[in-house]
């Protein structure tokens, strides 16, 4: 196996896709800033933003960010945000999930931030193996249940921080 690795390979971090549904499609734009700010900082880049709409038939339309109300005029930034990757199978599978009459957004995004550390890694001949991500609610029932299976509150769970591993 060879560890030489392609140009894209080492600029390309993982890429990440979410369906966020807005029920009633009603969309208050709330979470916009926070979607910006984190390409303004270079956490993430937008490949691809796509709005459906799920008709009470059950059929599947695409909304162009134009069509959306004002609450959403902030998404002009990503007017354009497509890289391709998306297609309509992508869409149908999407308002698989949706409730009649709901919109939702459609993102797929690259995590630059792991980048460096992705080209690192791999220049050094690691490789991914194994990827998976724990949803919030699902994390947050496990420790609930160790909670639980600790009535003494002594257990102590600490992120690691580089700060962290410099104090004496």
């Amino acid at each position: 196996m060879s560890t030489e690795t392609s140009q894209d390979q080492l600029l390309l971090g993982p890429v990440d896709f979410l369906v966020i549904e807005f029920p009633g499609s009603h969309f208050t734009g709330e979470g916009l800033p926070l979607l910006v700010d984190l390409v303004d900082r270079g956490i993430i880049r937008v490949l691809d933003l796509v709005f459906v709409k799920k008709r009470d038939d059950g059929g599947v339309l695409s909304l162009d960010i134009g069509q959306l109300d004002d609450s959403a005029k902030g998404l002009s930034v990503f007017r354009g945000a497509t890289s391709g990757l998306l297609d309509q199978e992508d869409l149908d599978k999407a308002a698989d999930v949706l409730e009649a009459g709901s919109s939702a957004a459609l993102l797929v995004y690259e995590n630059t931030w792991a980048a460096p550390l992705a080209t690192s890694l791999v220049r050094a001949g690691a490789r991914l193996v194994a990827s998976a991500r724990i949803p919030a609610p699902t994390l947050l029932e496990a420790l609930d249940a160790l909670d639980a299976a600790d009535p003494s509150g002594e257990r102590n769970v600490q992120a690691a921080s580089a700060a962290g591993s410099r104090e004496g």
